[in-house]
């Protein structure tokens, strides 16, 4: 799945205008994070995802409003409990969606989105303002600015120039937020190059990976389709801990890019099998999925069956972990975690 900023480039290259979703807020169990992307192009097809079902679809019947008139949206989104189920979801949760107007011809414009595409491609960690207008006025490449640690980008003012000093001082603890500094609003928003550990499955294994995995520093994310299993009492140090109604369409609910490490430890060989089809269609810099040889064969001849290449399967590391003769949940978890570490510091591309 092609990164949104990969998406934004090439309506740029198209000399294509469209409209921009961002996830400004969110609480309870929306099924996707604050900063989360989706484009919405002229002809309302979309790239990218905000979490599928009613928000997302009433999103993009706003984005006509917006490709209308040029002025950006705010909107609310509140699902009950009620309305998650209606829609198979576990339960409901509140987003606040920014609709932004992107102008191909506003030069200032382009050249911002161009900048945070170079910084994201170098995997440089930087930090987008953007002014939001009062009256929901059109926001403008001048209302854009870019910093990094030490650079910046971007119509000098002095009330910027605060902004950026303000979150040069805890450069690497920037979250998503609104600011505001006198009347006026901006949005600060981080793109940092975070290694991120999702675990499919919520078992005795998960459990003791997510410890590992997060004092190891990766952004650990802990999916199942249990509540009983995947929740706060059993997950204290995971980053985020979901629960999702299957194992199907998990795009709607985790952005995969290249930084990211996928540890499939479901309850069972169909499961196993859903998750790793998907994941195979992604740019995930690690694939691993437990299991016996046994199980691997009987998994990787179905997804043969459908389509997959043998080329496909090389790219999992199953048996997962290295093989220090593990038998606990416990040492599992140890093993699982050296082999992260061995394809995070090891050559590129290595393999056992």
């Amino acid at each position: 799945m092609k990164d949104v900023y990969e998406l934004i480039n090439e309506q740029l290259d198209k000399k294509e205008s469209f409209v921009l979703a961002t996830i400004l807020k969110k609480s309870g169990s929306a099924p996707r994070e604050e900063g989360t992307k989706m484009l919405v192009r002229k002809d309302f097809s979309i790239g990218g995802t905000i979490g599928g079902g009613i928000s997302e679809a009433m999103t993009i019947k706003l984005s006509a409003k917006v490709f209308d008139s040029g002025m950006y949206i705010i909107e609310n989104f509140v699902m009950s409990g009620k309305d998650a189920a209606g829609l198979g979801m576990v339960c409901g949760g509140d987003i606040s969606v920014l609709l932004e107007y992107v102008d191909c011809s506003d030069t200032q414009t382009v050249d911002i989105f161009r900048k945070a595409t170079e910084l994201k491609g170098c995997d440089s960690d930087f930090v987008m303002i953007t002014r939001l207008p009062e009256g929901q006025k059109r926001i403008k490449g001048s209302d854009k600015w870019i910093c990094t640690e030490t650079g910046f980008y971007g119509p000098e003012n002095e009330k910027i120039l605060g902004i950026i000093k303000g979150i040069r001082e805890d450069f690497g603890g920037t979250r998503i937020r609104e600011l505001f500094v006198g009347k006026e609003r901006y949005m600060i928003e981080p793109f940092f190059n975070v290694e991120s550990v999702h675990i499919y499955g919520a078992g005795h294994v998960a459990q003791k990976l997510a410890d590992l995995t997060k004092n190891l520093g990766f952004y650990t994310v802990v999916t199942d389709d249990r509540e009983e299993f995947a929740n706060r009492e059993r997950f204290k140090t995971a980053d985020e801990v979901k629960v999702i109604p299957s194992f199907n369409n998990l795009a709607n609910y985790d952005t995969i890019n290249s930084n990211s490490y996928i540890i499939i430890v479901t309850r069972g060989h169909a499961y196993d099998k859903d998750v790793l089809a998907q994941m195979l269609r992604t740019d995930a810099k690690y694939i691993g999925m437990i299991g016996s040889r046994s199980k691997r064969e009987y998994v990787y001849n179905g997804l043969l069956n459908e389509g997959f290449t043998s080329g496909d399967l090389e790219r999992v590391y199953c048996p997962i972990g290295l093989n220090i003769h593990a038998q606990t949940p416990e040492e599992i978890a140890v093993s699982i975690a050296a082999e992260l570490i061995m394809v995070k510091r090891g050559p590129q591309n290595e393999k056992r």
